[in-house]
């Protein structure tokens, strides 16, 4: 295995393209767990600590620029207030350690259903920075999971950063696991409300071959708060609603059975998990616009 180490973002596509398969490492979090069990065995590690760039942040006016090796630890710190979801989803990952080497592009690059950040980045939705020497493009993060820990990258592609929608609203994270520290999702639920264009989006993680959106659960939810008028009101969401809302999204799932959690414990467990969080972010939103009322 030979080890490839750029001292810069160009050298890294440089390298890329002479190696396309070369497995980039950041954090190392994924990638040196299965070099360590000997499920993996890539020809070259292509070492990406070296390029500062890939550390840092911007906060825009509308946007998020997240450098792909931000650790959990920085989002959770700093940008609690602009990226709600993907604060609350780093805080359940792991370990302090972990949390303080791994980052979102890990998670986007290894494309496991189970990632913690990626139920949170589907509900916020937002773009994934790839490049390459042939040159820069932007994938939608819808767009970005295709298969099983396959992602819609070329072989000569890295991923640069995330672009993410500050938040306009609430959002929650909410994951079962088989303990409350160090594990894998046994399933993963994120919520995000977005007042300015009435829409509601979801992120489900670890019950289906890729992380996916509960696109008729957000339908029904966004029509059922337009049509009641809630998003002026204000007004508690019906039982009826919720318990609708959960059902679509447990039915958006395609599980399998595992030694973490059978298919159907994990439907059961989406649809609780839907409609707590949808409870949880609609109180916060209540309790701004009586604030805001009564400013």
């Amino acid at each position: 295995m030979d080890f490839l180490r750029p001292a810069s973002w160009e050298e890294a596509l440089a390298a890329k393209a002479e190696h396309p398969t070369a497995v980039p490492i950041a954090g190392g979090t994924d990638v040196m767990v299965e070099i360590n069990f000997d499920h993996r065995r890539p020809e070259y590690l292509l070492d990406l600590n070296r390029i500062g760039d890939l550390s840092e942040w911007e906060v825009g006016e509308k946007t998020v620029r997240l450098g792909a090796s931000v650790p959990y630890t920085q989002i959770m710190e700093h940008l609690r207030a602009e990226l709600p979801g993907l604060a609350l989803a780093s805080h359940t990952v792991a370990s302090p350690q972990i949390r303080n080497r791994g980052g979102v592009g890990g998670n986007l690059g290894t494309a496991s259903p189970a990632g913690d950040a990626h139920p949170a980045l589907l509900a916020s939705g937002g773009e994934v920075e790839v490049e390459s020497v042939r040159g820069r493009r932007m994938i939608l993060v819808d767009d970005f999971y295709v298969g099983v820990k396959r992602n819609a990258m070329e072989p000569d592609e890295l991923i640069r950063s995330v672009h993410l929608p500050k938040a306009d609203g609430p959002q929650q994270f909410s994951k079962v696991g088989t303990r409350n520290a160090m594990v894998i999702a046994v399933c993963a639920f994120g919520i995000a409300l977005h007042p300015a264009t009435r829409t509601v989006r979801t992120g489900i993680g670890s019950a289906a071959p890729t992380p996916v959106r509960a696109r008729e659960a957000e339908e029904f939810l966004t029509a059922a708060l337009d049509e009641g008028g809630f998003w002026e009101s204000g007004n508690p969401i019906p039982p009826s609603v919720a318990k609708q809302f959960a059902q679509l999204a447990s039915g958006a799932c395609n599980p399998i059975d595992d030694v973490r959690g059978s298919a159907t414990y994990r439907r059961h467990a989406v649809g609780i998990m839907a409609r707590r969080t949808l409870g949880w972010t609609w109180e916060s939103y209540r309790g701004k616009e009586r604030s805001a009322q009564c400013a």
